[in-house]
């Protein structure tokens, strides 16, 4: 995190500072005042006694007293106007910290580094004390945080719902090159930005109880119990600090968690139970899905989001309506992905058992108050549950399907007479061995939009995922290509490229990206792109103190940052810029005066703790990475680095520096990306697929200014049938020597055996992700990126007409395009 006093001096007025009325005594010596009173009367000590953990804790609710008049003005300003309010549901919200985010939104910056100067704090070492909120793992998280950011600047009546994962995913540690799982406990001190709300409980409700029997968790069938969700709120600050929106988690409770009866009678363990057993339930995101167990944890997190998320939002609408056809036109949900897709059923069951609607009227209302946006286009990430498992917890909710399929068949069979296999592929129900619900099915019948994320992604899922679904409802399908916030991931996160583009076009492009075009002109100038060139060396020369600082370990600064940085997945393709190294190494060993500039690879990324070969792929990086460093043939010349506990923090030191970011997917597999666009805004150049947003990139930018390769989507399902990777290995000699040196045990430091499940993935199994049949062109590709390095003046030229057209790809232009076409819902500006 960039230290507060090195952000772009701010232009315009301090919204918040004025509403909030503490202005320049915010952290003065006045006993009264924030930053003091917080030491004193919330942590009990003596101003210069305090820890940094205690220092941080009191800026940082000084912070928040600097937003709460106008996040309570903001709340106020929506109950009186009584506009269409937005409800985003997501099991991710990847917000990252927020301490500087969130002084950087309320234009408070002058305010506060004066503050601290007149306090003696350290900015850098006070926003490091305050962990990554454990609340996401990947893209879905953090497009979620930026529409949340877009929404609030935007000015949209928005609240977004998720879960308050106490030790979120997991903190990621390598041990001997491997991934090993811990315990992230964020929440181990105080979140000083979270307000539990414990008068707005709620409940939801199961047919079973959680029983434990010889120490695991057990569901007890026919047993109802309920769960108290608790709603712990944090402040969403919209850029100026007018509109201060709400992003509201739930933590998972019981209602009567004591049981003094089993306590007087010797049963300890028994009298708390039921609270224990009902927090295990917000305890992680994702629970390891190897198991029943978990699958079954996953299965109710997932319900216990929705009835919570549900029942606030229709308590929020019959606050100011009695009409119940009025909620379409005062409610718009959104579904991110296939995890909440249990709000369709969630809601018939309220209107027809509670509010006791017809079924048609209350289908029609869920429909247009519904819309879902999918995220993939993998068959096993369209999540599918045991219809036995519905029996269990949801035997209602089970009902509603039934019923909702038997009615949609209906339709199809009435559309297409005699196509029972047409019906069979659409149903909801999923036959065989074992009958399942399919929850992007659900999701597509019972809302009234379906988007994808990228052109290529919704084309895709329009023509090939849920084609016959497409065709039955051709009128519900759209695109939204992803975008990300210029605020975190632009002029906080990279303050000198931020200065230069302020200075060169004014400060308009952080509220509206579109702006950045006027740079295109300007990349003609040797002046602008020398200024560039000096911003790129200021933040890596910043990212490699940092590293040396936190990690020990030293990079050049003047070698290309070529970059990786997501999850670990087959179809991300990690192992392909793997063997590409290998490559390489074995071309410097062949003749270590090979004129090529020197590189830095790095990745970052977690692999799923029950994902083999994934976590085989990090040890296997690891272990090049050491190979190499120890290699004179080639020290100096290449590096491999993997940064472990890849979070949103981390993204913000390294984006900045990078030189290449890579957005290798196979074709036709990656929905969209959000690092791609960070990297673009960032000055980074792109070596890609034509993939996700990858495409949309190049052709803002012009495909000269890309470095593009490989099989198109079209190319690898036409090859599915005949795809034969041991020809690759038969006739290019490189690909065969890298094979063979990983399989061999030439990076096994004395284990030959332990990477051949990736020989047998590239070879035995067909490589279905299609790395062998992409290597040679990426291996060619690459030699464009080293040579074109070689001339920083047009490399640099190249960098800012990708800065230049990267404005489409702001969060501001999707949730405008959101609210416009499928929410229908506009700004309510707060006084």
């Amino acid at each position: 995190m960039p230290p507060i006093s090195a952000q772009p001096a701010p232009t315009g007025t301090p919204v918040a500072p004025e509403h909030n009325g503490h202005g320049k005594i915010l952290f003065s010596g006045d006993p009264n005042a924030s930053y003091e009173r917080r030491l004193v009367f919330d942590h009990v000590v003596e101003p210069k006694t305090a820890t940094i953990r205690e220092q941080f804790e009191a800026v940082a609710r000084a912070v928040r007293d600097l937003l709460t008049r106008q996040w309570l003005k903001t709340t106020q300003t929506y109950d009186r106007a009584n506009p269409k309010r937005v409800y985003y549901l997501s099991m991710e919200f990847l917000i990252g910290r927020s301490l500087t985010n969130n002084i950087t939104n309320l234009m408070a910056e002058p305010i506060v580094q004066e503050a601290m100067k007149r306090e003696g704090l350290d900015p850098i070492t006070l926003a490091e004390q305050e962990p990554d909120a454990g609340l996401g793992n990947g893209g879905l998280g953090r497009l979620a945080a930026c529409f949340l950011d877009s929404m609030a600047t935007m000015q949209l009546p928005a609240i977004g719902y998720g879960l308050r994962y106490e030790y979120g995913i997991f903190r990621q540690e390598i041990e001997n090159g491997s991934q090993v799982e811990r315990p992230d406990n964020w929440l181990r001190r105080p979140d000083p930005w979270e307000i539990p709300r414990l008068c707005e409980t709620v409940e939801a409700r199961l047919n079973c109880s959680v029983r434990i029997h010889n120490g695991a968790p057990h569901l007890e069938p026919n047993a109802p119990r309920v769960l108290v969700g608790v709603p712990y709120d944090r402040p969403i600050v919209g850029f100026g600090g007018k509109t201060v929106n709400t992003l509201r988690l739930w933590g998972a409770s019981a209602p009567d968690f004591f049981n003094l009866g089993e306590f007087n009678h010797g049963d300890f363990f028994g009298a708390v139970l039921d609270r224990v057993t009902a927090e295990s339930l917000t305890r992680v995101l994702y629970p390891d899905d190897s198991t029943a167990a978990g699958r079954r944890l996953r299965f109710v997190q997932e319900y216990f989001l929705v009835a919570c998320s549900l029942a606030d939002i229709l308590r929020r609408f019959k606050s100011s309506n009695s009409d119940w056809r009025a909620l379409p036109d005062k409610v718009a949900i959104q579904l991110n992905d296939t995890h909440p897709t249990l709000t369709v059923t969630e809601l018939m069951r309220v209107l027809l058992d509670d509010a006791r609607l017809g079924w048609d009227e209350a289908w029609d209302l869920t429909v247009r108050t519904l819309a879902y946006t999918n995220h993939t286009l993998l068959p096993e990430a369209l999540e599918r549950w045991p219809v036995e498992l519905f029996e269990l917890v949801l035997p209602r909710h089970l009902e509603l399907i039934f019923e909702i399929n038997r009615r949609f068949l209906g339709a199809v069979r009435a559309k297409f007479p005699g196509d029972e296999a047409r019906a069979e592929r659409a149903s909801l129900i999923e036959e065989g061995a074992s009958r399942n619900v399919r929850m992007a099915h659900l999701a597509i019948v019972g809302t009234h939009s379906t988007n994808g994320v990228a052109a290529i992604h919704s084309e895709l899922l329009r023509t090939r995922t849920v084609k016959d679904l497409a065709e039955m409802f051709p009128e519900r399908f759209g695109n939204k290509t992803n975008g990300i916030t210029p605020r975190r991931w632009l002029h906080l996160c990279n303050p000198a490229l931020a200065t230069l583009i302020t200075d060169a076009i004014g400060d308009g492009w952080v509220t509206d990206l579109s702006k950045l075009r006027a740079l295109a002109p300007l990349a003609e100038d040797p002046t602008l792109r020398a200024k560039f060139r000096r911003a790129k060396e200021t933040a890596k020369e910043r990212f490699t103190s940092w590293l040396q600082t936190t990690t020990g370990q030293v990079v050049n600064p003047v070698s290309i940052f070529d970059c990786q940085i997501k999850r670990i997945h087959e179809y991300k393709r990690q192992l392909l810029m793997v063997l590409h190294i290998v490559v390489l190494y074995n071309r410097l060993r062949a003749d270590p005066t090979l004129p090529i500039p020197p590189r830095t690879f790095f990745f970052a990324g977690k692999a799923a703790p029950a994902y083999t070969l994934a976590k085989l792929i990090i040890r296997l990086i690891n272990s090049v990475a050491a190979v190499i460093d120890s290699d004179p043939a080639v020290r100096g010349k290449l590096a491999v680095v993997f940064l472990p506990e890849y979070n949103v923090s981390l993204a913000e030191r390294l984006i900045p520096a990078a030189d290449v970011s890579e957005q290798i997917s196979t074709a036709g597999f990656e929905a969209s990306g959000t690092s791609n666009m960070k990297f673009m805004m960032n000055g980074a150049l792109t070596v890609g697929t034509r993939d996700g947003a990858t495409i949309e990139m190049a052709q803002e930018a012009g495909e000269d200014n890309f470095f593009l390769f490989g099989l198109t989507a079209d190319q690898v399902a036409s090859s599915r049938g005949w795809y034969d990777p041991h020809w690759h290995y038969a006739h290019e000699l490189e690909t065969r020597t890298a094979l063979d040196l990983i399989a061999l045990g030439h990076f096994s430091n004395g284990d030959p055996g332990v990477f051949a499940p990736i020989r047998d993935t590239l070879l035995t199994k067909g490589d279905y992700y299609m790395h062998l049949a992409d290597l040679g062109d990426y291996t060619r590709t690459q030699e464009h990126v080293s040579a074109l390095f070689t001339d920083p003046d047009a490399w640099a030229k190249k960098a800012l007409l990708n800065i230049a057209h990267s404005g489409r790809f702001s969060s501001d232009r999707t949730i405008h395009e959101y609210a416009t076409e499928i929410w229908g819902a506009g700004p309510c500006p707060v006084d």
